[in-house]
């Protein structure tokens, strides 16, 4: 997903597009990660930019999303940009010397 979010609009009120926005990206996100795995893959990660527009767009943490665009309505930006692109991932898994412990 890459899009202009425009915070104007002559029928609604600010609050109200907003909210509108934010559940338009949750769809977006839910049915991306609802979607077959590739083999090999544990699950889907997604790399996130937010900006005015495309040229200033910088990267963020998906879960901070609703936070940028709060921002930006509080800031009463005219209107912002961002991207969502999808890309499969593998967990790292981290190897604990708990077991190593143990035995001494």
């Amino acid at each position: 997903m890459k899009k202009t979010f425009v915070l104007s609009h002559p029928k609604l009120n600010l609050a109200r597009l907003v909210e509108s926005i934010k559940y338009d990206i949750k769809k977006y996100i839910k049915r991306e990660r609802n979607k077959k795995l590739p083999e090999g893959v544990d699950y889907w990660d997604f790399d996130c930019k937010y900006g005015v527009d495309e040229t200033q767009a910088e990267p963020i943490h998906i879960s901070t999303i609703n936070k940028h665009i709060d921002e930006a309505e509080r800031l009463e930006l005219e209107s912002f940009y961002i991207e969502i692109m999808v890309k499969p991932a593998v967990r790292n898994r981290i190897v604990r010397e708990e077991a190593e412990d143990h035995q001494e």
